[in-house]
């Protein structure tokens, strides 16, 4: 009979262990980051921030931090290399676009970087004027010309198999002129093929929509959320520190579509730094079962 030498049995033990508890790491880190929540620390060290969000227990971000060709200041490739070498997956990024022209640039980009969502976090400023003090948009032109820019530019992502998402704010629930809600008649205006949406559950709630009402009427339309919760003054707050029903929400995420979740905290209050507010949410993620969405 062939016998294992002492030795290598001791060196098969130890990477035996190894193994496992790299396994359980990668099983313990889940969910997502949209870094804009740490957008002074990305802005201060972008190295040293990506290990605190994997150290916190995040597999995956969305970047808010692309600015003529490159993100955070580095080439998309070598971004990418960053992420890999924190164990973080490049899902998402946060594109402000102005207009079409700049685009293409824009999906080369992304591709290179690894993304799998380009997400167009408010309307193009060519065709929308947005009152930030009133949260009201001005349509420069007509919402049919905002439904097929989106198509448009959907379809130039969906050549370079990157899938296209629009972000809610409450702006887009708030009816207009013509009696339309803008985000409704985007979704009814839209082919799901090219032009889905990411959901931010904190700006629904601001606006009294209700998410999963939106995945009944529209289902499979929200591939991706912003988990964010409301605290009692209706400002953003880490997850499980408010008074959003993520459970109901999280139930129901088969009829919306969601393949991806992402913490986002637009700002920190009463001392809270967006590094602890992360830590947080993480926590509150898994005591809502986010955890096991991510199965």
């Amino acid at each position: 009979m062939f016998r294992i030498p002492f030795i290598k049995k001791g060196w098969l033990f130890f990477l035996a262990l190894v193994f496992t508890f790299c396994t359980v790491q990668a099983q313990q880190n889940f969910g997502g980051l949209a870094l804009y929540t740490l957008r002074d620390n990305m802005n201060t060290d972008v190295a040293t921030t990506l290990q605190e969000v994997a150290d916190t227990g995040y597999g995956y971000v969305e970047a808010a931090g692309y600015a003529e060709g490159k993100f955070y200041g580095m080439a998309p490739a070598d971004f990418k290399a960053l992420l890999k070498s924190k164990g973080l997956e490049p899902m998402s990024t946060h594109q402000r676009v102005v207009d079409m022209d700049e685009t293409d640039a824009m999906v080369a980009a992304v591709k290179e970087a690894g993304f799998k969502y380009f997400v167009v976090p408010s309307p193009p400023r060519s065709l929308v004027e947005v009152d930030r003090e009133t949260r009201t948009m001005k349509m420069k032109g007509s919402l049919d010309d905002f439904a097929d820019f989106l198509t448009e530019l959907g379809k130039k992502c969906e050549k370079e198999g990157i899938q296209l998402l629009y972000h809610n704010h409450d702006m887009e629930l708030k009816v207009d002129e013509n009696g339309d809600k803008p985000l409704d008649y985007l979704l009814e205006h839209t082919d799901p093929k090219y032009v889905n949406f990411q959901m931010d559950l904190f700006w629904m709630t601001r606006a009294n929509a209700d998410p999963v009402a939106y995945f009944e009427k529209y289902p499979g339309r929200f591939k991706s959320w912003h988990v964010k919760d409301m605290d009692q003054q209706d400002r953003f707050a880490p997850v499980g520190q408010g008074k959003i029903d993520f459970k109901r929400i999280l139930d129901n995420k088969e009829a919306s579509g969601m393949q991806h979740f992402f913490v986002e905290q637009d700002r920190v209050f009463d001392g809270l730094e967006p590094l602890e507010a992360i830590k947080i949410s993480h926590k509150g993620l898994k005591e809502f079962g986010f955890d096991k969405a991510s199965e």
